[in-house]
């Protein structure tokens, strides 16, 4: 595929495995699950649920803005968490980060996320829609 291309930025997480930060293919981007590490340190960010959120949202802004685009551009956001009790912090925290028409969403409870994590994103994005 000529059109294809792996997005890499310092700004976000290095990947920690056989993966890129995100692809794109013509105007659409798949970004690739954050969690909440520094991207500077690769650790996971204190300060609880809310602050873990905080920080995959960056982490994913940081990947968008690499692949020439941002959150607004985002047409579907997938949501991973540990304990759907923080189902409403993650509302709160995306409403820093979306605005409307908001992407379409899923959110989903699961046992385990990579490092210890609590809460996982990825999305798709289309610029110049």
């Amino acid at each position: 595929m000529s059109n294809r291309a792996a997005i890499n930025t310092d700004q976000a997480p290095e990947a920690i495995g056989t993966y890129s930060q995100a692809v794109k293919v013509g105007n659409t981007v798949y970004l690739s699950g954050q969690i909440p590490l520094d991207p500077q340190s690769m650790t996971l960010v204190e300060g609880g649920f809310e602050a873990q959120a905080e920080q995959v949202f960056k982490n994913l802004s940081a990947v968008c803005e690499a692949s020439g685009g941002s959150l607004d551009e985002v047409v579907k956001v997938n949501l991973y968490l540990t304990d759907l009790a923080n189902f409403a912090t993650v509302n709160t925290v995306m409403a820093r980060y979306f605005r409307q028409p908001y992407p379409a969403r899923a959110a989903v409870q699961v046992s385990a996320l990579p490092k210890g994590a609590d809460f996982e994103a990825e999305a798709v994005m289309v610029i110049g829609d």
